[in-house]
């Protein structure tokens, strides 16, 4: 049996991970998909102190690795369901069971859907969710980045460096992002703001070919030929089947304070996939630790 068993190996999981090794805990890291999360995503990471600059993927695999040399033992494994039994939670994932004194919930959020007709059929085949992986196979092409927050911009500015056209779709009047990067797609003659507009249907047969866009504010309507659209407009909290032991909101985050606890005794959350203000991948890690510490304590206090 685990001290402590993390759900989720982003950095909000492994800043968790790395308090509690140093603690002289017993710790267990279970990750389904992507060690790092959706910081892996990120081309650019440059607010994270100390570091000029580094991408998502270089510093997932630095957190990564000081993990593992603290001798954390780790899981691929998709957890589905936290059970208590006396003085002990199970954690039931899709390849058997753990056992453990205290669990972190760090799971961390998905990319959210547009949830119009054929984007389940297109996705792979014109229609993407990160520039990172698939930007290069539009290089010299036509495509779209919907959405108007960082994420949407820092991907619109790595694509308008090799594709021929990039429109970029907000349902808002204005970006919601960093101003320095609106600033810096609107030096580049590729780039083109559409403003408060939807994406209402995706064209094309086998792929996708075009995208028909609704105004918000005088109901026209209008088609776009292009070869690709990336949607980027927000993340989905990846909660499903911890309700019995923590609160959700209306939106799906586990409710909890700056203090990371939940409803539950024994059990704590970190990062994206908890109510909060901000965030960053700064405010990720501080969650890990804030979470390790308090299951440090609960641990001492059996």
């Amino acid at each position: 049996m685990h001290d402590i068993i993390i759900i989720g190996a982003g950095p909000a999981g492994l800043t968790a991970a790395l308090y509690a090794l140093r603690a002289d805990k017993k710790v267990l890291v279970l990750e389904k998909e992507t060690f790092g999360g959706q910081i892996t995503f990120s081309p650019k990471v440059e607010n994270y102190p100390s570091i000029m600059q580094i991408s998502g993927n270089e510093l997932a695999e630095k957190l990564l690795d000081q993990v593992i040399a603290h001798g954390a033992d780790i899981e691929l494994a998709t957890a589905e369901k936290i059970e208590k039994t006396d003085d002990k939670f199970t954690v039931i994932t899709d390849q058997g069971n753990f056992e453990g004194k205290t669990v972190i919930i760090a799971a961390g959020s998905k990319h959210r859907h547009l949830g119009i007709e054929r984007e389940e059929e297109l996705t792979g085949e014109g229609v993407s969710y990160c520039a990172v992986c698939d930007g290069a196979f539009y290089n010299g092409r036509d495509v779209a980045v919907i959405g108007g927050g960082n994420t949407a911009l820092q991907e619109a500015v790595m694509l308008s460096e090799y594709c021929t056209k990039v429109y970029v779709i907000q349902n808002l009047a204005m970006m919601t992002g960093e101003g320095r990067l609106v600033a810096k797609l609107q030096t580049r003659d590729n780039v083109t703001f559409i403003f408060n507009s939807v994406v209402t249907e995706l064209k094309g047969e086998d792929k996708l070919s075009g995208i028909r866009i609704k105004n918000t504010v005088d109901g026209t309507e209008s088609d776009i030929e292009l070869d690709g659209i990336f949607v980027a407009i927000g993340q989905v909290p990846e909660n499903r089947g911890f309700e019995n032991v923590a609160d959700l909101n209306d939106y799906g985050y586990i409710a909890a304070g700056e203090d990371c606890l939940t409803r539950t005794p024994g059990i704590f959350v970190a990062g994206d996939c908890r109510t909060k203000a901000i965030r960053q991948v700064t405010t990720a890690s501080a969650d890990g630790a804030v979470a390790a510490l308090a299951a440090c304590r609960y641990i001492d206090s059996l």
